[in-house]
């Protein structure tokens, strides 16, 4: 029964999701078969297939989550919102770097190799999405103000 309402309910945001995919998302030219057009409605017709599916054959098991799962889910969540807040000011890297820490210490990995998996990601990240994808990703305010800084510091020395 847990299935059928968890899909019941996503399949009502996935119709307004399709709605918005369908009539609102227009760019300005096709550059490509698959471009920004596309991707929404591609992703809003295999998500609603996917819920008709659960709705038609739930599972059978019955739903037993225990209080760390739903802490951590919770914790998850806030993890998430804090990220998608500290984007722009942080920039990619120290940002992903909080984030991946963060989240790999909560569920059980030791500081040291949380603080590797946040640094390896984040680097990783941000070369694959700059140079393989050539996306423009943030710096942030502390990176462009340190910049300021060592170029105040240039013009004063010279």
């Amino acid at each position: 029964m847990v299935d059928r309402i968890f899909a019941g309910v996503l399949l009502i945001v996935t119709l307004a999701y399709t709605v918005i995919a369908f009539t609102a998302i227009r760019a300005p030219f096709q550059y490509d078969p698959l471009g920004p057009e596309s991707w929404p409605q591609i992703l809003s017709v295999v998500a609603i297939l996917c819920l008709l599916f659960i709705l038609w054959k739930p599972d059978a098991s019955e739903l037993g989550v225990s209080k760390q799962t739903w802490f951590r889910l919770a914790a998850t969540v806030i993890l998430l919102g804090a990220y998608a807040e500290l984007y722009e000011p942080l920039g990619f890297i120290l940002s992903t770097l909080l984030f991946g820490t963060a989240l790999c210490a909560m569920l059980g990995g030791s500081i040291l190799k949380s603080l590797i998996f946040g640094f390896a990601t984040s680097v990783a990240g941000f070369l694959l999405c700059v140079t393989l994808l050539g996306l423009n990703l943030p710096e942030g305010e502390l990176v462009e103000y340190l910049h300021k800084q060592a170029s105040g510091l240039e013009e004063g020395v010279s």
